[in-house]
């Protein structure tokens, strides 16, 4: 199998993982392709022709993972269209990071429905509010652990990667190079640079 088929099952595997996280399978095939692709940045064009789908297509995944903060849309420059790239090199840190706000609405919720059932007589309350106690337990538990545990995986990552080597990003090579404009060839080519 050529390299080009074997780059495009990886993308839809870890696409595939994706899905099952939650992420719609677009905006989940898109991100594992800018994940995997290599380069710093794509327009939409690149992504659509990268994955044989439409403009229409890309347009919703892309709109999605901005709003998810998973992906970062600038102007182009010198040019019409956006660039899209990753948000950084530890996008799953920041992803949870994003995430304790979010958390901290959970337990507001909890504690919402707790002072809801408190209005029950005892007997009929006490199996919903146990699960609930549990459930805001767990949340506080995972919110109050969260820094440590990134600071801890900073630590983590600084150590593992001080002693191997820069690792370099090779483009992948799309679909149908020959139908790319002379200002995306000359992008490309500077990027490689």
């Amino acid at each position: 199998m050529d390299r080009r088929s074997l780059v495009q099952r990886a993308v839809e595997r870890f696409g595939q993982g994706l899905e099952l996280e939650g992420i719609p399978r677009m905006p989940a095939r898109v991100f594992a392709f800018m994940m995997i692709g290599g380069q710093d940045s794509y327009s939409s064009r690149d992504l659509a022709r990268g994955l044989e789908v439409s403009a229409a297509a890309i347009s919703g995944a892309v709109r999605y993972l901005v709003d998810a903060r998973l992906v970062l849309r600038e102007r182009a420059p010198r040019g019409r269209g956006d660039l899209l790239r990753l948000m950084s090199g530890d996008v799953w840190a920041e992803v949870f990071a994003s995430r304790l706000p979010l958390i901290d609405q959970i337990n507001a919720s909890i504690d919402d429905a707790v002072a809801i059932l408190d209005d029950l007589p005892e007997a009929e309350k006490a199996p919903g509010l146990a699960n609930l106690r549990e459930t805001r337990e767990f949340f506080e538990f995972v919110r109050n652990d969260m820094p440590r545990m990134l600071v801890r995986w900073a630590e983590h990552k600084a150590n593992s990667h001080a002693d191997s080597p820069e690792v370099t990003n090779t483009p992948l090579p799309f679909l149908n190079p020959d139908e790319d404009d002379a200002s995306t060839l000359a992008r490309r080519e500077r990027a490689q640079r």
